[in-house]
């Protein structure tokens, strides 16, 4: 939480990062292979490329052990044959592969310094590092080898011996939350436990310590967790995980446990549950959904949102749109800053208007971020086509149409389009007043206009997150502007650079394609059509009570006829 709490020495435990959402796994995993097959393709160090990779790690760990050929396999390319993390592709991620010498495990069951359970050490090869390039096994793994794994990983280390069997904590039972629980949580998190010094005002990850955090395995810099974003919470994302990771720490990083703040009778164990309850409430109920539409909400009765606090966008659905690294085209970059954005649309006939929000520690350029920059530059492998430029450079939104309503599922090329399919373009930079449009016929033919700009934008950077709002009229008088029309999936998507991360040009995050889908007005017969049944069901229903009375009048006449006679 804060670098002013004093962590007991780590002797043997740790490693790991921060949290995921289960629909985030295959994603993260899709990258994994992109990543596999852009290597095999453009081959490896002398040409061996990721095949080179996995044969090399055979051949220097060969054997009938289970755990060492599943480890040599699947695991050495990036933690390498000796696991000490510096496996070939080591160098294309940070945070680095874990250092299995090290013995350091951030997500465990046990004390903060102490080793993991097996249980442990299987968990996270089930389920993976969410927010990180490690992905899950257990469907892609048997049993057999991931329990064999879990031992064959213990014998990197000499504090992993038969006499010492971790003991996992016993953890207290969750608390119930309401307001008041939520708040006392929020008090704690700001003032006694001075987590805002790392994970800032609103949980972002941009407290005042974050751009000068390091590991304690390499002393690389390290990244605070967005607390937004429970669905990449390494270990769990729900309340009881995130106190568990406030009981035991995350060893090899700076975060602390606060076991011995109890301990020391500062805060009680349900002040403890306080704190993990307001650190929950920080991210939505629910995961967000995997959608490929970002709804335009018509506003017939009221005027379009003015601006990007218009509490008119508190009515409209936000979509989350999940984003990678740029790794097809050279110069690739894999540790973008924007794992995703979320899109909102509205539209009230004649313009349109798209906000988008996502979460960044810095408003770049920062001069406190430029240490950071300078040591992701040269951290970050490949080192491919011209220098990274080390001095200020600004946050970057692009929102990418095709530069006409394709026919079918048709889209142009889903990096800047190409020579027949050309793309149109909203440019928004942290360094400009205004916003850019323009047109692309592939990546680096990007021209934008510089006069009679019909797109307009509002933008705000406050605790952490950026807010973008983009406004243009439906249709314009330009010929090079797509023409937006509702009722029809119009393709849209996204690209997003931290500046502060070393990010401009090709390397940055960027998204496939997804849809903006304007609604239509309503049209009078769907209001006119209901009323039109309601009135003749109705008629048909006293016609059938009338003629069921008269029925049984005439059967009492006959009945009362017959008795008479």
């Amino acid at each position: 939480m804060t670098a002013a709490m004093t962590r007991a020495p780590v002797s043997a435990a740790e490693g790991g990062t921060s949290a995921s959402i289960s629909a985030d796994i295959p994603r993260r995993m899709a990258l994994v292979v992109l990543f596999a097959a852009t290597w095999f393709m453009a081959g490896c160090g002398d040409g061996g490329g990721w095949s080179g990779l996995l044969v090399s790690g055979l051949i220097a760990q060969d054997g009938d052990d289970l755990g060492q050929v599943t480890y040599d396999r699947w695991c050495a390319g990036c933690h390498g044959v000796d696991g000490t993390g510096n496996g070939p592709a080591s160098g294309y991620m940070l945070p680095r592969p874990r250092d299995f010498t090290q013995a350091l495990y951030n997500i465990r069951t046990t004390a903060s310094g102490a080793l993991p359970t097996d249980e442990d050490i299987l968990a996270i090869i089930d389920r993976g590092m969410p927010g990180t390039t490690m992905p899950g096994w257990e469907d892609l793994l048997s049993s057999n080898e991931r329990e064999a794994l879990v031992q064959y990983l213990k014998s990197f280390s000499r504090f992993f011996t038969p006499d010492e069997v971790p003991e996992p904590l016993e953890f207290s039972r969750a608390t119930r939350s309401n307001a008041d629980v939520i708040a006392e949580g929020e008090r704690l998190f700001r003032e006694l436990a001075d987590c805002a010094a790392c994970h800032g005002n609103e949980g972002r990850g941009d407290g005042e310590s974050a751009p000068t955090l390091t590991d304690d395995e390499r002393d690389l810099p390290i990244r605070v967790a967005d607390l937004t974003e429970n669905w990449l919470f390494n270990g769990g994302g729900e309340v009881e995980d995130i106190y568990r990771r406030l009981l035991t720490g995350l060893d090899g990083t700076p975060m602390p446990s606060l076991a011995d703040v109890i301990t020391a009778g500062v805060i009680t164990d349900e002040q403890l549950w306080a704190v993990a309850h307001y650190v929950r409430s920080l991210s939505p109920d629910d995961p967000p959904g995997i959608t490929e539409v970002v709804r335009g909400v018509l506003f017939e009765d009221a005027p379009l949102p003015s601006s990007i606090d218009d509490e008119a966008w508190d009515d409209v659905e936000r979509t989350y749109l999940p984003l990678v690294g740029q790794i097809i085209v050279m110069p690739r970059w894999f540790d973008p800053r924007v794992d995703g954005v979320w899109a909102q649309a509205a539209h009230d006939g004649e313009s349109v208007a798209v906000r988008v929000t996502w979460s960044d520690p810095n408003n770049s350029p920062d001069p406190e971020w430029a240490d950071w920059k300078s040591q992701v530059i040269s951290l970050m492998q490949p080192k491919e086509g011209d220098p990274q430029d080390e001095g200020p450079t600004p946050d970057q939104l692009v929102i990418q149409f095709p530069m006409e309503m394709p026919e079918g599922m048709e889209r142009p090329f889903f990096l800047k389009g190409d020579t027949r399919r050309p793309v149109y373009l909203w440019q928004w930079q942290s360094d400009r007043d205004g916003a850019l449009e323009g047109e692309a016929r592939g990546v680096g033919t990007e021209a934008f206009q510089s006069e009679a700009q019909d797109l307009t934008v509002d933008a705000s950077y406050a605790d952490g997150e950026w807010q973008i709002m983009f406004t243009r009229p439906l249709v314009t008088e330009d010929e090079g502007d797509l023409d937006f029309v509702t009722g029809e999936a119009i393709p849209v998507a996204f690209f997003a650079w931290d500046g502060d991360n070393g990010e401009s040009g090709t390397r940055g995050a960027v998204s496939s394609w997804y849809f903006l889908f304007l609604e239509d007005a309503t049209p009078a017969t769907v209001y006119v059509y209901p009323a039109l049944a309601m009135m003749l069901t109705a008629g048909l229903g006293f016609l059938a009570v009338g003629s069921a009375r008269k029925r049984e009048r005439v059967g009492v006449e006959i009945e009362s006829e017959t008795e008479n006679s």
